[in-house]
């Protein structure tokens, strides 16, 4: 068992901002865990494009009018504003004075801006195609260097340990439902720990790998979305559901993201034929349309056509010399899989991408459970609304991420979060009584893909009322085998997944049935507004 004020639950952005934070206080003690054996490995990592910054005729209120118009009318105003004014001095005061990180700059040395879609002024900044690598190398070198943060590795969260749920104390059911930590599945040795903290922040990221196409690494399984609704929290906008329009269709390659800002940068969809077609689906933006109205013409054009891909060209619009130097990773990766992309395009098909919704959060990351926060992509501080604006969401987990840890750094000096004393007393151990079988992979790969082909084919770009039923009819039924299961077999990790993996399914197909109206990325074909099929 082990104890500290704070336990934060994710390593990417979000989270490791939080520590740095909180670890400024050097009588706090806090524990980063993160299920991975690389604390650099989570969906930061994987952030291509870039990070919103300022751009030199840019504003808050330009880019609040961005953030609100990609969002399809269902983004809260107060978070955009919040993200627009705090964001890029935050930027520069964290990621590049504190961690050192470089942007890419021109010949004379300023930062240089990229252009993104759906945004009206040039304000991305970035290194090559690996921004969110070299991000988190940066704020992970910071967190090493600190002696009151712990960072575990290899430690997979449970569940949280909430009260009422998990005291032994019955009186606790009339108290308001309080978070105390998690139980924590230590992948190494196999045992579950009880970790108590004052506070704890969920910051998992998303649930790309809940779909059998996405961009997504294999950690993204809606876990946090899972352990918060069965605790009780309040979840919001799980509908909308982002896919990136232009994931790489190669054989051995296939979910690695193609950047938006190859579009940015001049990029082309075109048909197998070579014939452009997003001006047909929005004449105003083309090709540098919002994902939701990108994503969607390039699947209509595929079901129509009966297309396996189709094409984006940047060969023919930047010299070679430039297309290796602005996308290097890449450009190293399509070679890899046969495709140079300075002589030829590339074979791209959209892929789930990004939860725009999840855990409800205030404006300070708390939830509606108490001393529970959730930062970063498991959260939903209404920023992106119905869709969420390229290169914000790096941005999102700077500024949430930072503001948690101000929350609870404040609640925790005067007094209003405290670890209970005797708590160790009051939460029982991991009870593993019973558990009499191994877990096996081959069930566990079976499952997992079957929930990924239901919610790719029901509950994937194009839905209806019809499709929504069936995949939540199915999803039900596995999520009481996978319970079973669960319930008499020896701990994993991928055990642990699936079953978040099913409960996170359900409360996104769950969402999607309930809203019959179409807007940004949730899109209903039986739509009761009786929209534009794209729009």
């Amino acid at each position: 068992m082990k104890t500290t004020d704070v336990l934060i639950i994710g390593s990417g952005i979000a989270g490791a901002t939080a520590a740095l934070q909180l670890a400024r206080n050097p009588r706090r003690r806090i524990i980063l865990i993160t299920r991975e054996a690389d604390p650099h490995e989570s969906n930061t990592r994987w952030a291509q494009g870039g990070i919103v910054g300022r751009g030199a005729d840019d504003s808050p209120e330009l880019l609040v009018a961005d953030i609100l118009a990609a969002g399809a009318g269902a983004s809260l105003p107060a978070a955009a504003r919040i993200l627009a004014e705090e964001g890029p001095p935050l930027l520069e005061e964290i990621l590049i004075r504190q961690a050192g990180i470089r942007f890419d700059a021109g010949s004379g040395g300023d930062i240089e801006y990229g252009q993104e879609a759906a945004h009206s002024r040039r304000r991305i900044l970035h290194v090559g195609d690996a921004t969110g690598r070299v991000i988190i190398e940066g704020l992970m070198r910071l967190l090493r260097g600190l002696p009151n943060v712990e960072l575990l590795t290899d430690a997979t969260a449970v569940d949280l340990i909430t009260f009422p749920h998990h005291s032994r104390d019955p009186l606790t059911a009339y108290q308001p439902v309080t978070c105390h930590g998690a139980y924590v599945f230590d992948r190494r040795g196999g045992a579950i720990h009880r970790t108590l903290a004052a506070a704890t922040v969920l910051a998992t990221g998303g649930l790309g790998r809940l779909f059998r196409n996405t961009t997504n690494p294999p950690g993204a399984r809606g876990d946090g979305l899972a352990m918060a609704a069965r605790a009780g929290a309040r979840i919001l906008n799980a509908e909308y559901i982002q896919f990136h329009p232009t994931a790489l269709a190669a054989p051995g390659a296939e979910g690695f993201l193609i950047s938006e800002a190859v579009r940015g940068e001049g990029g082309v969809l075109l048909t197998p034929e070579g014939r452009p077609f997003m001006e047909k689906y929005s004449p105003e933006w083309k090709d540098l349309a919002p994902r939701d109205v990108v994503a969607r013409a390039i699947h209509t054009e595929m079901e129509e056509h009966d297309y396996s891909h189709v094409l984006l060209d940047i060969a023919t619009r930047l010299p070679a010399a430039k297309i290796k130097q602005r996308f290097p990773t890449i450009y190293a990766e399509c070679l890899r899989a046969g495709i140079d992309i300075t002589r030829e395009p590339i074979p791209v098909v959209p892929a789930a991408h990004y939860s725009c919704g999840g855990v409800a959060v205030d404006e300070w990351g708390r939830t509606n459970i108490l001393n529970l926060y959730a930062v970063g992509e498991v959260a939903c501080t209404g920023l992106h609304g119905a869709n969420r604006l390229a290169s914000t969401s790096l941005l999102e987990g700077l500024v949430w991420g930072r503001r948690a840890a101000l929350d609870i750094e404040a609640r925790l000096a005067e007094g209003q979060i405290v670890l209970t004393p005797g708590l160790e007393r009051q939460v029982p151990p991991w009870d593993e009584s019973g558990l009499t079988q191994d877990s096996d992979p081959a069930l566990i790969q079976g499952d997992m893909q079957t929930i990924q082909n239901i919610m790719w084919h029901y509950v994937g770009l194009i839905r209806s009322g019809d499709r929504l039923s069936r995949a939540i009819r199915e999803l039900r039924h596995l999520q009481n085998e996978i319970e079973t299961f669960y319930r008499v077999t020896k701990l994993s990790d991928g055990l642990i997944g699936l079953r978040n993996a099913v409960e996170a399914a359900l409360v996104v197909a769950d969402a999607a049935r309930h809203n019959r109206q179409s807007r940004g990325c949730h899109y209903r074909a039986d739509s009761v507004d009786g929209g534009d099929r794209l729009l």
